[in-house]
């Protein structure tokens, strides 16, 4: 098969397409003929060497999340059969022809959603849910910042708490990321290199603030997320672009009961993963196409990941950018 590897750590340019061998699947793992595979932060971040694939995943070919059809079973496989249509949450080797997915890392393609664009969906569909509905117990009614709310992540989070009875505010970098995000759902968008949006969280929301916020900023956000929690408010990291080192009020923390913390999902363990995979068939599948769709800025053929990248890191994109594998385009 043809895979996208990393020659070695460096720039976009250091992805190359390699012949490998297809892999054979494991006990509970599946072998998925790939149509496509989503672009993400981390893999940028593996790419350039600090974000190494844990040990049951290919050590230099990056990718998190596909769609494709199972080709073939390993033992103790029963929910899914040959020929199924299904996206995944692997732990790396989704640039590639074939990869093997845990089983109940796997979801039927929504309704109405194509087999390459629900490539798109089990990164930050798992992610979100496992952050904002498990760690950070959203309840419906409750006010959600989201920052980066035109990215991946950021889309998302957008739908998936309005459509579960929440209300989204998020910090976008231009006028038309932000016209954007409201068209999503979201009841007000802050342009961030315009606007301060500590001032704008309070004063749209007569100085209350809001009940979570979802951060994969980091660095001088940090003190500015505490001051516009309310009472017994959660800040969820998932990421730390800015930088990981962030100076906090902690009598703030206290005197509000504020509950700081955050997550990495890639390492976590099958059966965690499957719980979430669960939960997203059983409350969120069933909103597509109606209440949730993708996003999806541009897809390009899989030979061409090295652009993909550059276009990941300008940040020029709004929603997600897919790979596709040449011989379904």
């Amino acid at each position: 098969m043809k895979a996208v590897i990393i020659s070695k750590p460096g720039k976009p340019e250091v992805l190359q397409v390699q012949e490998r061998d297809i892999p054979k699947p494991k006990a509970h793992e599946v072998l998925i003929k790939v149509k496509a595979a989503g672009i993400n932060r981390p893999d940028i971040i593996q790419r350039k060497g600090f974000y190494p694939a844990p040990p049951d995943a290919p050590a230099d070919i990056p990718g998190l999340e596909v769609s494709g059809t199972i080709t073939a079973k390993g033992p103790d496989v029963e929910h899914w059969q040959i020929g199924d249509e299904v996206c995944a949450l692997v732990a790396g080797g989704g640039y590639a022809e074939f990869v093997c997915a845990p089983a109940a890392q796997c979801l039927p393609i929504p309704e109405g959603i194509s087999l390459i664009d629900a490539a798109s969906l089990p990164e930050t569909f798992f992610t979100v849910w496992n952050n904002i509905f498990d760690i950070a117990k959203f309840l419906p009614g409750e006010t959600v910042l989201i920052h980066g709310g035109s990215s991946g992540i950021g889309v998302t989070a957008i739908q998936m708490v309005t459509a579960m009875g929440g209300k989204a505010i998020v910090t976008a970098g231009s006028t038309e990321k932000c016209g954007i995000c409201e068209s999503l759902g979201a009841i007000k968008a802050i342009n961030y290199n315009e606007e301060d949006f500590e001032e704008k969280v309070m004063e749209y929301t007569d100085e209350n603030g809001v009940d979570i916020i979802l951060d994969m900023i980091g660095g001088d956000y940090g003190p500015k997320n505490i001051n516009i929690l309310k009472p017994k408010g959660r800040l969820v990291m998932i990421n730390a672009m800015k930088g990981k080192i962030a100076e906090i009020d902690l009598m703030r923390v206290m005197k509000n009961q504020l509950t700081i913390t955050g997550s990495t999902l890639r390492p976590k363990p099958i059966d965690y993963k499957g719980k979430i995979a669960q939960n997203l068939l059983k409350h969120i599948w069933p909103l597509f196409d109606e209440k949730i769709k993708p996003v999806i800025y541009t897809t390009f053929p899989m030979e061409r990941a090295t652009e993909a990248h550059q276009l990941m890191e300008s940040s020029k994109h709004i929603g997600k950018i897919l790979l596709q594998n040449t011989e379904t385009i």
